[in-house]
Parts: structure tokens; C-alpha cells; sequence
């Protein structure tokens, strides 16, 4: 079995690698980010940036088929067809997906995208894989605070939403350690994360942001298909702004699903 895996995986690797190839471009993307400005707090920074889609990948942050709180897995359900139109698109350019829906890996046991993420081997990372936390000496406190904003005695998560379709050469893992393994083991180096919930997983799971930044991956996240989980129903879509700001201005630049899919960026109605 350890065998049949183990080319599994070198399988993957060059069929990555093949489907780059035949493509006429690199992913061309729109990055937002923001920089200091005194007197406003600070400015928006637009430029373009070029990735081969054999070194990227998509990590999906917990978008699973239900939540404790009724307008997060509203939401989610509201977001997934957009947000599984942009995975079909990055997949399609050759672009590996992961699929991260967190304390779910026994539904998947038998899949062999999670066997494929188990088999990839070990590899010692520079910066702890773990959940990470506000680092006070790169950003201040976030914008909002966790919290449900709804009912919040709904069944637990069991998989990740259906609606997000996973293909055969994609990741299964919610692990760190996985996910780096598989990275290391293809050669990603430029890294999209999209999924929930912006202020809490997508930042701080040991396969989120502050992750693949201390890792030194070029870390996108994209921006309209993200939600937040906090406690104000009346501001939701102001914190969700300014959690995306407050990444933009201290961990790492965001982008829309426009530029995976030609199409128009995601709304919440």
C-alpha cells in the first residue's frame, strides 16, 4: 500500500507539472495590500504578479457541511458555488487544491486524496507548524472578536460542504504538517487561501496564513470568497472589511476569484 501511495504521489507531481506546461500563461492576479500612511492610517497598494501554476496551490479553510451558528453556515452555503467555480478554474490551470475541512479526516479515510497527503514524506519545517495565534509583534488586535451573531445550537460539521466538487489530483489534510509535506514534496511556493472564518481559522490554523507566512510561502488570500465569525449582526460586512484590511496591512496581499475565473467577485446578498 505504502508503495502504490508513494507513486501516487510522484504521479501527482507530474501531472502538475504536465498540465503547466501545455498552458499558454503563467496566473496573472490583481494583489491589494496596504502600507502605512500618516494621517489616514493606511494607503491601498495595487500591482499584478505572475504565478506558475505548478508552484501554487489553493488551501480551502474549513468550509464545512454545517456550523453551530446558523448565519456562518448560511453564509457558507451562500459562498460555496463561487467558491467552488474558482477552485474548478485554478484546477483547470494546474493550480493543486487542498481541501482543509478541519476535525472531518474520517469521513475522507478512504479517499485517495487523503491517503496522498498521509504518504507525502515527512519534512522538518524552519517555523513550528501549529495554530497561531495574534502575534503582538506584527499586528495589533484584530478588528473584531470570535463570536456567533445568530442560533447557535446547530449539529456539528461532519465534511466539507458537497457543493465544493474534489477532483482526483487534489489534497485532503487538515494537518500542517501534511499540507507542508505535500508543498515540499511538488514544489509549491505560492499559496491562495480561501474559506472560513477569516478572524479565526483562515488566519490562525497550522495551514492559514500566519502559517504559510512564517513558512516564507507567497501568501494570497482571496478576499471575496472569506467570512468572518463575530458577535454583531448589524456591522458583519464592516468587520468582514476591515479583518481584510487589517491582513492586507500586516500579513500578506489579497486578490479576488475574478482572476481565476474571468468573472465578476463574489457578493454576499
Amino acid at each position: 500500500m505504502k508503495t502504490t501511495i508513494t507513486t501516487s504521489l510522484l504521479l501527482l507531481a507530474a501531472t502538475l507539472m504536465d498540465t503547466t506546461a501545455s498552458a499558454a500563461d503563467p496566473v496573472k492576479l490583481r494583489l491589494r495590500s496596504r502600507q502605512a500612511d500618516t494621517g489616514t492610517g493606511s494607503k491601498v497598494v495595487e500591482r499584478t504578479a505572475t504565478w506558475e501554476p505548478a508552484k501554487t496551490a489553493v488551501v480551502i479553510v474549513d468550509m464545512w457541511d454545517s456550523h453551530h451558528c446558523l448565519d456562518s453556515k448560511t453564509r457558507v452555503e451562500e459562498m460555496a458555488p463561487s467558491l467552488n467555480a474558482a477552485v474548478k478554474a485554478a484546477r483547470k490551470q494546474g493550480i493543486l487544491i487542498v481541501h482543509a475541512p478541519s476535525g472531518c479526516m474520517e469521513f475522507y479515510k478512504d479517499r485517495p486524496q487523503r491517503r496522498r497527503a498521509i504518504a507525502a514524506p515527512n519534512v522538518k519545517a524552519a517555523a513550528e507548524i501549529k495554530w497561531h495565534n495574534q502575534n503582538a509583534d506584527l499586528e495589533p488586535e484584530l478588528p473584531v472578536k470570535p463570536g456567533c451573531d445568530s442560533r447557535n445550537d446547530l449539529p456539528r460539521w461532519k465534511s466539507q460542504i458537497a457543493t465544493i466538487e474534489i477532483g482526483p489530483n487534489d489534497i485532503i489534510s487538515d494537518s500542517g504538517q501534511e499540507i507542508y509535506n505535500v508543498f515540499e514534496q511538488v514544489g509549491i511556493k505560492n499559496v491562495i487561501v480561501m474559506g472560513v472564518h477569516t478572524n479565526v481559522c483562515v488566519l490562525g490554523r497550522p495551514f492559514g496564513i500566519r502559517q504559510m507566512v512564517y513558512h516564507k510561502k507567497n501568501v494570497l488570500l482571496c478576499r471575496d470568497l472569506t467570512d468572518t465569525y463575530h458577535r454583531d449582526p448589524g456591522r458583519h460586512f464592516e468587520g468582514l472589511a476591515a479583518t481584510i484590511q487589517h491582513i492586507e496591512r500586516y500579513w500578506c496581499p489579497t486578490m479576488t476569484s475574478r482572476d481565476l475565473t474571468g468573472k465578476s467577485a463574489f457578493q454576499f446578498t
